[in-house]
């Protein structure tokens, strides 16, 4: 694709992300997370399962402990201290009522203008078969938005209706339409932020955690490039609302 990529918003203060695992956010955002703390904007992370499923040499409750306190690291190097776990089923989220009651209730306790997702799409571009659990929860996310809103929907919930959501902006879709110019910093806490998901990265390569969040994040960020005025970019497909 050649379309140049817009700008994200920047005319916001609170960001609720939502992704189905640890480890999600940082395999893209979380550059844009790091600037985006950094400059004062508050976002907190929700997690829809705990990684149990994530690690073939751990049994899931072991995995669990480690991936959910991977996770917390992580989130702290790029200004985020407010990280929730849901206890939905790593693998097999189903997709349906509870998952949107769930995402609803966040929505309306947290009040965010911006939505965070992670691709919801079949494919990673066209290519890579996506997982069912990032399909299920991006779809959810966007589905929840609209949910918060409106309170004839999910009534019981504690939290007054928030209709205050005005972007969703899905990482890594093949359906890019905005971007966020990775800085040189911004990039570093970016790498540093996945390579604190230790005992995942190395189950999945020989390199040291620091050189395989390098080397992914580093490619990915170049590829917006030729997209954005020739930056290093985090690209999101932005939903208005």
């Amino acid at each position: 694709m050649t379309d140049q990529l817009t700008p994200m918003p920047d005319d916001w203060q609170r960001a609720l992300a939502i992704v189905a695992h640890p480890d999600d956010l940082e395999y893209g955002a979380a550059a844009a997370i790091a600037q985006w703390t950094e400059a004062g904007r508050e976002v907190t992370y929700l997690l829809v399962t705990r990684g149990e499923a994530g690690i073939d040499g751990l049994e899931p409750k072991e995995s669990a402990r480690v991936r959910e306190a991977e996770q917390r690291s992580s989130a702290a190097v790029v200004g985020v201290t407010a990280v929730e776990f849901l206890d939905h089923a790593d693998g097999v989220i189903q997709d349906g009522l509870e998952l949107r009651r769930d995402l609803a209730a966040a929505i309306r306790r947290h009040r965010p203008e911006l939505l965070i997702t992670l691709n919801h799409h079949d494919t990673w571009g066209g290519t890579a078969w996506n997982s069912p659990d990032h399909r299920i929860v991006g779809r959810a996310t966007l589905d929840a938005a609209g949910d918060a809103g409106n309170r004839w929907i999910f009534p019981d919930l504690p939290d007054a209706p928030w209709d205050g959501v005005r972007w969703v902006a899905v990482a890594g879709s093949p359906q890019a339409t905005h971007a966020v110019e990775a800085t040189a910093s911004g990039a570093e806490r970016a790498v540093t932020s996945l390579a604190e998901h230790r005992a995942y990265i190395t189950a999945l390569s020989d390199k040291s955690p620091t050189e395989y969040a390098r080397s992914f994040l580093q490619g990915m960020l170049d590829m917006a490039a030729p997209r954005f005025g020739g930056v290093p970019a985090v690209t999101f497909q932005v939903y208005p609302r």
